[in-house]
């Protein structure tokens, strides 16, 4: 049974690296759906051993009741890849690619960064968790899947194909982050010029700092290495917003500054 397992999570990883790759849209689930965590995070490991390219921080999406309770967690993870992070200088609007035939959308977050060099233990509060960072950004996370149902089919499916990451745009730094109240900046996205939400950051279980601590106990278990330093995209402040093929996005972080990129369809890599 067990070896049946892995040549399951294996065809799934598989098919989802490929059409990434590719850049084109996979219709239907492409094998059997994880039912749990677990084996959504043996997909996942999978895939990343597969697609080999270079991982510079991830993902943390929430998972939100009642699934929080029957899946054991109320977060979850995904990679970011290094050459899907793109950096919005001086006002700029990058170009980010999506999966046209698949699902897109673009989220306002905070995106923060564990220096190099930490050994442990995990973090048990915000003190002892803005002692291991090192930058804390305004930025966008672009979440995207040649699956168009990836988020309708619950969270152990996002986590199957990278959480349904796709890209990551980094703004400007916060300034005075050490001492600055995450939580209570006011967020605002919108699309082409529209206003699509609003919230702030205490929306988020136990903000940003906590998505930090969930993010490195996650990656601890599953085995990766954490001392070389990583961004935490730390969680959608103002909702999944779904966008399409020749839209805009901007995120606006009270008088933290701006961020916007275009959205393009991806192209075979």
């Amino acid at each position: 049974m067990g070896t049946e397992l892995n040549d399951q999570a294996t065809t799934v990883a598989r098919a989802f690296v490929q059409a990434r790759r590719e850049a084109r849209g996979l219709p239907d689930y492409p094998g059997i759906a994880p039912g749990d965590l677990a084996g959504a995070y043996g997909i996942q490991d999978r895939a990343i051993g597969l697609d080999g390219r270079d991982i510079v921080g991830w993902k943390v999406g929430r998972i939100n009741p009642p699934l929080d309770g029957e899946l054991g967690s109320n977060r979850l993870s995904g990679p970011i890849f290094a050459d899907s992070v793109v950096d919005a200088v001086a006002g700029s609007a990058p170009q980010m690619p999506v999966f046209a035939e698949g699902f897109a959308a673009a989220e306002a977050e905070i995106l923060l960064h564990v220096a190099p060099g930490f050994a442990g233990p995990v973090p048990t509060d915000d003190a002892e968790t803005i002692a291991v960072l090192d930058d804390v950004r305004i930025g966008i996370e672009i979440a995207s899947s040649p699956y168009p149902g990836i988020n309708a089919g619950g969270p152990a499916v996002t986590v199957s194909d990278f959480g349904n990451n796709a890209g990551l745009v980094r703004g400007a730094v916060l300034e005075g982050w050490r001492t600055l109240d995450l939580c209570a900046i006011p967020v605002r996205a919108e699309i082409d010029g529209k206003v699509v939400g609003e919230a702030t950051a205490a929306t988020m279980l136990d903000g940003p700092f906590g998505a930090v601590r969930f993010l490195l106990a996650n990656l601890i278990a599953r085995g990766f290495d954490v001392s070389r330093g990583l961004w935490v995209s730390s969680g959608a402040i103002t909702g999944v917003h779904e966008i399409a093929v020749g839209q805009h996005f901007r995120a606006v972080f009270g008088t933290h500054g701006t961020v916007s990129c275009g959205i393009v369809a991806a192209t075979p890599r």
